[in-house]
C-alpha cells in the first residue's frame, strides 16, 4: 500500500475531525485575505482620492534673497535676480521621465486688482486644471465657461454683496460672476479667479506665470525624483516638494498596512494552534494502527510522511477555500469600509499563491511536533493496546 492512499483513507475515515480542521486554518486564512485585500483596496482607493486632493509640488520663479539690516534693527528682505517663468515653459514639465505620476498641472499669475473700489487679489488659473486639482470646492451657480466669466470666494462674494449672474468690471475689463465658492476655510475664501488670460492681460503679466501647483500621484510614486526631473526641464524655477502632504499620504496608507499585517499574524497564530491540537488528538488517537504499520516494517521517515502529506491535503484544500472565502468577504465588506462608492476590488495573484503556501507552510509546521511524536512511539507499546 502506498503512504498516499494511506493518508487519503485516514482523511475518508476522520471526516469530522478533518473537516474541523480544514474550517479551523480556511476562516484564518479567509480573515487573512480579506484584511490583506480590503487594506491594498482601500489603500489604493484613499491613494488615489488624495492624489486628488490638492498639489504636492510647488514650482516658483528663482530668486536670490539678501537679509538687511542696520544697526540691529531688521529692515527685512530683499529681493534680486528675480527669474521669470513662462507659460510656454510648462509644456516642459510632462516631458519629465515620470510624467505618467502627473495628475494636474495648475499655472497660476497673481496680482492686486480693484473691484467695485476696493482692494481684491485676483488668481489667473486654468480652470480645467484647477477643478481636477480641487475637486473638493463646491460651486453655487456655474463653473467659469467663458473668458469673460470669474469665481469669487466666499468670503470676497460676502463683502462686495455679489451673487451669480452680477457684472463687474476689474482693470477695465467687463467680466460676469458665474459661481461662488462655497466655504472652504482656506485662503480660496477672499480670493477672485479668473481665467489665466484674462487674468494676464489685466494684471499685465501676459505670458507670465507666478507660481505653478503640481499634484502628483504619489501612493508610491518617486516625489523626490519628480522634483529633480521638473527642476532640470525648468532650471529658471524653485521646485519644491510639499513634504507634509507627502508624508500624511504615506503615513496614512502605512497605517492600514501594519494593523492588517498585526491583525494577520494573530490569526495565523490561532489557525497555527488548532492544526497543532487536532493533528495531535489525531496521532493519539491512531495509537495501535502507527503499532501496527512499525511492526510490519513502516520506518520513522515513513509515519511523519504520512502524517505531514495528510496535513498538507487538508492545508492546501483549506488555502483554496480561504482565500474564495476572503476574497467574497472582501467583496461583500468593501462598499461599507471604503470613502468611495468607486473604490475597486483588488484581485491580486500573489495573495492568491501566497494564501496557499502560507496555508501549506502553516499546516506542516503545526503537524511537525504530532508526526515526530507518532515516529518515535514505541511498536510494543502501540501495540499493547490490541
Amino acid at each position: 500500500m502506498k503512504l498516499h492512499s494511506i493518508s487519503l483513507n485516514n482523511l475518508r475515515r476522520r471526516k469530522a475531525k478533518m473537516a474541523f480542521l480544514t474550517i479551523g486554518l480556511m476562516v484564518g486564512i479567509a480573515t487573512i485575505v480579506t484584511l490583506v485585500t480590503l487594506t491594498e483596496s482601500m489603500s489604493n482607493d484613499i491613494g488615489r482620492k488624495m492624489d486628488e486632493f490638492g498639489a504636492n509640488i510647488l514650482i516658483m520663479p528663482r530668486s536670490e534673497d539678501l537679509a538687511m539690516s542696520y544697526g540691529g534693527i531688521s529692515l527685512g528682505r530683499v529681493s534680486f535676480d528675480q527669474q521669470e517663468i513662462h507659460e510656454g515653459d510648462l509644456a516642459r514639465i510632462r516631458e519629465i521621465k515620470n510624467n505618467k505620476n502627473i495628475l494636474a498641472v495648475s499655472p497660476k499669475v497673481l496680482g492686486a486688482a480693484t473691484l467695485k473700489e476696493k482692494n481684491v487679489l485676483l488668481v489667473g488659473v486654468n480652470f480645467a486644471e484647477e477643478l481636477k486639482m480641487k475637486q473638493w470646492w463646491r460651486i453655487f451657480g456655474d463653473e467659469p465657461k467663458t473668458e469673460n466669466e470669474i469665481l469669487l470666494g466666499s468670503t470676497t462674494a460676502d463683502t462686495l454683496h455679489l451673487s451669480p449672474g452680477d457684472s463687474v468690471t476689474i482693470g477695465g475689463e467687463a467680466l460676469k460672476v458665474a459661481g461662488i465658492l462655497e466655504q472652504t476655510g482656506s485662503q480660496d475664501d477672499s480670493l477672485v479667479f479668473a481665467p489665466l488670460k484674462k487674468a494676464q492681460k489685466i494684471l499685465g503679466k501676459e505670458d507670465k506665470i507666478t507660481l505653478v501647483e503640481v499634484a502628483a500621484l504619489c501612493a508610491g510614486c518617486p516625489i523626490g525624483d519628480m522634483v529633480v526631473q521638473i527642476a532640470e526641464k525648468l532650471p529658471e524655477a524653485k521646485v519644491t516638494a510639499i513634504q507634509q502632504v507627502v508624508e500624511s499620504r504615506l503615513k496614512t496608507l502605512d497605517q492600514f498596512k501594519r494593523f492588517s499585517y498585526g491583525v494577520a499574524g494573530v490569526v495565523i497564530f490561532i489557525g497555527s494552534l488548532i492544526v497543532f491540537v487536532t493533528m495531535m488528538g489525531s496521532v493519539n488517537e491512531r495509537t495501535t494502527e502507527i503499532g501496527v504499520f512499525r511492526a510490519i516494517g513502516f520506518r520513522k521517515s515513513h509515519i511523519m510522511r504520512i502524517i505531514l502529506l495528510e496535513a498538507s491535503l487538508v492545508s492546501l484544500l483549506a488555502g483554496a477555500l480561504g482565500y474564495l472565502s476572503g476574497m467574497g468577504a472582501a467583496r461583500l465588506a468593501l462598499p461599507f469600509m471604503a470613502e468611495s462608492a468607486k473604490a475597486a476590488l483588488v484581485w491580486d495573484g500573489l495573495v492568491a499563491s501566497g494564501s496557499i503556501g502560507l496555508a501549506v507552510t502553516v499546516g506542516l509546521l503545526a503537524s511537525l511536533y504530532p508526526a515526530l511524536h507518532a515516529s518515535r512511539m514505541d511498536p510494543t507499546e502501540a501495540l499493547r493496546a490490541l
